[in-house]
């Protein structure tokens, strides 16, 4: 009898519930699940390198420094010391950037040599530079910490500045 309609044999045995999975459709989703998961990770992965690729390049480049610039620099740092000292802090952390911007990576900074400042590029040694001249004479003490461990090796640098 050609009644026109087709019979369809079902992929898998379904039990009185359609939307019922079978073990191997369930693995199937729990496997696309995972790899939907873990392409979101690569890819906030990838955004957060582009993101550190683009600092390291702004921070590579130094900053015209002029009158006015060191005039904000300083309110800037005005404010976090004042605010610090409020809270019964006796210093706060003013800049914080890759250990790329080092020469050896942060090596001497971690073993705190004498000459650590020598290793320093860029932007944070234009920082360091202008604590040397404008806050190292008013007795602000500035010190450089790894602050950061990726995988146990040196990752961010940071600079406190103290007044205790």
């Amino acid at each position: 009898m050609a009644s026109g309609r087709k019979t369809v044999a079902p992929k898998a045995q379904m039990l009185a519930d359609e939307s019922f999975m079978s073990a191997d459709d369930l693995r199937e989703y729990m496997t696309e699940m995972q790899m939907a998961q873990a392409s979101k990770f690569v890819s906030a992965m990838d955004k957060a390198e582009e993101a550190r690729k683009k600092l390291v390049k702004a921070l590579a480049d130094k900053i015209e420094v002029t009158p006015e610039k060191i005039a904000e620099i300083k309110r800037t740092i005005a404010v976090k010391t004042r605010a610090a000292a409020e809270r019964g802090e006796t210093e706060v952390m003013v800049m914080r950037f890759p250990n790329t911007l080092c020469s050896d990576k942060g090596r001497a900074i971690n073993n705190s040599e004498r000459d650590w400042p020598e290793s320093l590029t860029g932007r944070p040694r234009q920082a360091y530079e202008f604590w040397k001249e404008h806050l190292q004479p008013a007795r602000y003490k500035l010190k450089a910490l790894i602050i950061d461990w990726p995988g146990g090796l040196p990752g961010d640098v940071a600079f406190f500045l103290s007044w205790s």
